[in-house]
């Protein structure tokens, strides 16, 4: 994995590792990891624990705990094993897992150095530095279909590699409470409309069925 290391919050662990959130807590609770003690940022978690979380989860319709046990095992007496034997059948590519992983908590330390949180613009909502731009607003857009070249079109300040960065910090940050309004967010209502909803006829009037 990367060179640099360092701790995960839960929601970070499971933004890289692509485990769900309350999978990584369960995982903690039932000491699938080791790890998970309190620290300045509450349960910090590893890029060992990272690995071990992926592989539990990503083999655990395959191989029984015990097995699962056996493999954590085998990698921690040769931790830089690039595969290990976990029955007959299955080989586990270890090397493959830590590459997924470092791709991941790379982009994740990208994304952290392009987005900030400004008192005063958008009422401290987290923008990608240099522009307005809302980082979970992009990261909504991707999550209900629009594509890349949809949202640039929206949001010419941005690069397709800011859009795509979106989603994995949106993911690592859940928001906190309430959705923000708009006008706490700093944007104004430029108009307002008033659409009236037509009238719904009783079907019998015009010869439905009764």
């Amino acid at each position: 994995m990367s060179a640099i290391h360092r701790e995960y919050t839960p929601a970070e662990a499971a933004a890289v590792s692509g485990v769900a959130v309350k999978s990584v807590h369960n995982a903690i609770d039932k000491r699938i990891i080791s790890k998970g003690a309190a620290s300045s940022r509450g349960r910090a978690l590893t890029d060992d624990d990272l690995l071990r979380l992926k592989l539990w989860y990503g083999v655990g319709s395959i191989l029984s705990a015990e097995r699962r046990k056996r493999l954590f095992e085998a990698i921690a007496n040769d931790p830089a094993t690039e595969t290990v034997r976990a029955d007959d059948y299955l080989i586990v590519d270890v090397a493959r897992a830590r590459e997924q992983l470092a791709e991941r908590a790379d982009a994740l330390r990208e994304a952290e150095d392009l987005i900030r949180s400004v008192k005063g613009i958008l009422g401290g909502e987290p923008v990608f530095r240099g522009t307005r731009v809302p980082v979970r607003t992009i990261a909504s857009m991707k999550a209900q279909g629009a594509n890349v070249d949809e949202i640039l079109g929206g949001y010419p300040a941005l690069t397709s590699r800011m859009v795509d960065l979106a989603e994995i910090w949106t993911a690592a940050h859940p928001a906190r409470g309430r959705p923000k309004k708009l006008s706490e967010q700093g944007f104004r209502v430029k108009d307002t409309k008033t659409v009236q909803l037509k009238r719904i006829s009783d079907p019998k009037s015009h010869g439905g069925i009764s």
